[in-house]
């Protein structure tokens, strides 16, 4: 049973992209990793042998079309519950039909519950719990927000989680040129010519999300008169009016990228949090990958800021799992702070300086051999070959003591030079104290 399925009246008012749902696996455009040729989940909708999964993964990726074309592949009986309005009662009496179906019939039944974080722990989830835990239920479900996060674990221990990603750009071309070719479900119908610079702004700012793209196409061919040669020209202007986005000139593998992450990062480094977030904004709006952003934002926590705040480590750190947890949009939000911090943050270039002086040591001189006070001691016969006389700080005023730390050769090395910005004012007169014997 399709409940997926639609007159063709109904169909042909429906928007683009649900007209051009995929059918079947073949059509299915994208996750290779999951629904590929030879793939397990594909195995298992093929041979209609489907366990309870859960599908992750941001809008438009393909979630519910790969639901859709599981309900005109199956055998089974196929139940689609809403999990925002669907009470206790509504579950408990689908599961009641799902069992008898199966006692009497010995058919199957799937449940598709899209957004299934939406279903509140407790009594929702945990009677759903019970049927896909005795095999009464075989449970699909969709969500945008991490299941480990959202879901049940005990539920979660009963299914299959397959993450979607975002779809790609030749994911999403694809998607276009066969909705342009379409005649029974597409434009096909239309004489469309479609510039470069149009199709690079409808994916561009569909956020990797298909419907996004088809939708704003349609929106554009329909909006657009026939030209005197009867071709419906859809140029960057009309794309941007079918998307009410200016087209953002950012090229994500050219110079333009090059040009607006240096602006980026040299504006944090010179202190003007203004700039940082105006290509932080320019970036996002272009569709910059935000991982690539924050981890250049974890890198120049160290490079620019380092010891003179160690608290920008930290920041940078909750951006990345603010982004991993929460998503985008919202979590543009916890990164523009992080960048307002690194940006004001005093600043000190003392960590890469300091390891990159050490690795050239390393590479270019002898560095002898381990002290023998310093060596592993943690073996019958150690002090025998003279691995003895280390002495323990923590037994001297001021948990401090001076001995030697470093090889022979390199006696007298300095890479770590603390300067006088942030905490590492108190760091260097520590170190200051320290080597002058006195308490701090």
């Amino acid at each position: 049973m399709d409940l997926f399925s639609s007159s063709r009246s109904s169909l042909q008012a429906a928007p683009l992209a649900e007209r051009m749902r995929p059918r079947n696996l073949d059509d299915f455009i994208g996750q290779e990793h999951i629904v590929g040729k030879g793939k397990l989940l594909r195995r298992a909708i093929e041979a209609d042998k489907l366990g309870s999964i859960i599908l992750y993964g941001p809008p438009g990726s393909g979630k519910t079309t790969l639901a859709s074309i599981v309900s005109e592949m199956t055998k089974a009986n196929f139940v689609k519950i809403n999990a925002v309005s669907a009470g206790v009662a509504e579950i408990r009496t689908e599961i009641k039909k799902a069992r008898d179906n199966l006692n009497f019939y010995g058919k199957r039944s799937i449940f598709f519950i899209d957004e299934i974080h939406s279903l509140k722990r407790g009594a929702q989830q945990d009677c759903l719990l019970e049927a896909v835990e005795k095999g009464e239920v075989i449970l699909i479900g969709a969500t945008t927000e991490n299941p480990y996060f959202e879901i049940n674990s005990a539920l979660l221990s009963r299914s299959r989680i397959f993450e979607f990603a975002e779809h790609t750009e030749d994911d999403l071309k694809k998607l276009v040129f066969r909705a342009l070719k379409d005649e029974e479900h597409g434009l096909g119908l239309y004489k469309v010519k479609l510039t470069e610079e149009a199709i690079t702004h409808f994916i561009e700012m569909s956020g990797g999300d298909a419907r996004n793209v088809l939708n704003a196409l349609e929106l554009a061919v329909l909006s657009t008169a026939p030209a005197n040669d009867n071709y419906r020209h859809i140029t960057l202007e009309a794309a941007e009016d079918s998307t009410q986005q200016r087209y953002i000139r950012y090229d994500k593998s050219g110079d333009n990228h090059y040009d607006v992450i240096s602006a980026f990062i040299k504006s944090i480094r010179g202190s003007a949090p203004d700039a940082a977030l105006h290509y932080y904004a320019r970036m996002t709006a272009a569709g910059e990958d935000q991982r690539f952003i924050v981890r250049r934002l974890i890198v120049h926590a160290s490079e620019d800021i380092g010891m003179a705040d160690p608290q920008a480590m930290l920041m940078a750190h909750a951006a990345w799992n603010a982004l991993e947890t929460v998503g985008m949009p919202e979590a543009r939000i916890p990164i523009a702070q992080c960048i307002i911090y690194l940006a004001t943050a005093p600043k000190s270039n003392s960590v890469i300086a300091a390891i990159d002086e050490a690795m050239k040591d390393i590479k270019n001189k002898a560095v002898g051999r381990v002290p023998l006070h310093l060596r592993d001691t943690h073996y019958r016969g150690a002090e025998e070959l003279g691995n003895r006389g280390y002495k323990y700080p923590h037994s001297y005023p001021g948990h401090y003591v001076e001995q030697q730390y470093m090889p022979d050769v390199l006696q007298g090395a300095s890479y770590y030079r603390p300067t006088e910005q942030g905490r590492e004012v108190i760091i260097k007169r520590r170190l200051s104290l320290k080597k002058q014997n006195k308490d701090i």
